[in-house]
């Protein structure tokens, strides 16, 4: 059991993407990141020693000088991939290495801290179900990120279901993420008009399967949600992410919040 606790619930979230690495200190009682985020280039190759060694940087980073995070919290750590108990079972933009790698252990050792590693979709989907777009929704809530694939995250009453992969749900044969990313869309040269066909199509596939409250668009595409939400004709409201790029930061600041619980018995 920890003898050591954060201040006013301070915690670390650091969010790993296949180019790159950013860390920053959140309140979660404010819902604020404090101060400016810490990035750093992704290293090439990414593998597991390599990206702890990036990780454990910005760490210290922001651990440095007066700061109310002390060296016994727990720090949140997103991943690019699957994570299931602390293992990692993908590796999409990292290093084959990773797959199979208890990666909880693997941070922990090299920062001699608790470390609790979350799903990035994952991450960013809590963050906004709890304190971005969905701050307040009961029930159902689909976090939907549309980019070089269709990133999701699967939220009921605050709680996550994590590892919902809801981007290679079969849409007319293809996986979802083949014909309604981001990426699909400027790789095939569609219109928006044309666009929002193929994104009414997989929404209203999630709207019947899961009987949402409430879907929420992520991405960099939720910038231009006045360019396709007004041709969706869905029974569900719809809505565009509010937490952007500090997304997956807040939710691995959760992450670690839920780790101290855990390791402390202390909400």
């Amino acid at each position: 059991m920890l003898t050591n606790n954060p201040t006013a619930g301070h915690y670390i979230g650091i969010d790993i993407g296949g180019t790159g690495i950013k860390g920053g200190l959140v309140n979660l009682e404010q819902g604020i990141v404090q101060g400016t985020l810490t990035h750093l280039p992704t290293p090439q190759p990414a593998t597991p020693e390599q990206v702890s060694e990036v990780v454990a940087h910005i760490t210290d980073e922001l651990t440095a000088g007066t700061n109310p995070v002390n060296h016994f919290a727990p720090v949140g750590v997103t991943y690019p991939g699957i994570v299931r108990h602390g293992i990692s079972r993908s590796a999409a933009n990292m290093d084959k290495a990773f797959i199979n790698l208890d990666i909880n252990t693997l941070f922990t050792e090299r920062l001699n801290r608790p470390v609790s590693v979350i799903n990035d979709a994952d991450a960013a989907g809590l963050a906004e179900a709890r304190c971005g777009a969905g701050k307040g929704t009961k029930g159902t809530v689909l976090v939907i990120t549309l980019g070089t694939g269709i990133g999701s995250a699967l939220i009921f009453d605050g709680q996550l279901v994590p590892n919902a992969e809801l981007g290679h749900l079969s849409i007319d044969g293809f996986d979802a993420e083949i014909k309604a990313s981001a990426v699909a869309r400027e790789r095939e040269g569609l219109t928006w008009k044309e666009y929002s066909a193929r994104l009414q199509r997989y929404f209203s596939e999630l709207e019947f399967i899961f009987s949402p409250e409430l879907i929420i668009i992520g991405g960099g595409i939720s910038q231009r949600t006045n360019e396709y939400l007004p041709h969706l004709n869905l029974r569900t409201p719809i809505v565009p992410a509010t937490l952007r790029n500090e997304a997956g930061i807040y939710g691995a600041a959760m992450q670690a919040a839920t780790a101290r619980t855990l390791l402390t018995g202390v909400a």
